[in-house]
């Protein structure tokens, strides 16, 4: 915009990347996944920790009548502008994931017997995780997008739940759904119908296709 400048430095084309907006690309997000997913990419990001009240965003969001579906879309563009008023210039990357089971979502386990929990109410059934990203840029929303998956979880009983716990420790508190796909969590699963990356945490195919019609990569 005219007249707003920051000082930026080399855009990622100029260090090696695929990157070639004017300003860089931030992620709003501590996610190991996300930054991997971005930098694997190509895309290597700048990181701000857009740490925003969540619980208290799906209250408000399901109070004013926003659907499920589209709260991790909601969560998303939050995270985007908070780290947008701090990198007022920057392509601001926001992202979240919920998990949808039965018409309730699952958050994040504050410990081993509530992930114990979670999982019980997730074995034999399938959910969807609903994956969104928005990019904010001087203080505004310039898309917001998000892509599903539906994943059918293996009947398991007791003593499998425990297993599972005991080899992926307290790894499987920072998952909503008490799992990584790219590691033990795979064998939970009979059936999964959806992008590899969304269910890492980022609709990639949909952040890639955006990125070009507004040409900020190179490829």
């Amino acid at each position: 915009m005219a007249g707003r400048t920051a000082p930026f430095r080399r855009s990622r084309r100029e260090e090696g990347g695929l990157w070639s907006g004017a300003a860089p690309l931030v992620l709003a997000s501590r996610s190991s996944s996300r930054r991997a997913l971005l930098t694997a990419a190509g895309l290597s990001p700048e990181i701000i920790a857009a740490d925003v009240d969540e619980r208290t965003l799906e209250r408000d969001h399901l109070a004013g009548g926003g659907s499920l579906e589209n709260l991790a879309s909601r969560l998303a563009m939050e995270k985007a502008l908070v780290a947008s008023a701090r990198r007022p210039g920057a392509y601001c990357l926001g992202a979240d994931q919920t998990l949808i089971v039965e018409g309730r979502v699952l958050h994040k386990s504050a410990d081993l017997a509530e992930a114990a929990r979670s999982l019980a109410a997730l074995q034999g059934r399938t959910h969807c995780l609903i994956s969104a990203f928005c990019v904010a840029r001087w203080g505004q929303a310039m898309v917001v997008e998000a892509d599903h998956a539906d994943l059918t979880m293996r009947s398991l009983d007791a003593n499998a739940i425990a297993r599972y716990l005991d080899l992926a420790g307290m790894s499987a508190l920072l998952s909503v759904g008490v799992y990584r796909i790219e590691g033990f969590g795979l064998h939970l699963f009979d059936r999964i119908d959806g992008d590899f990356a969304t269910i890492l945490g980022i609709p990639m195919l949909r952040l890639l296709a955006w990125l070009r019609r507004e040409n900020l990569i190179s490829l």
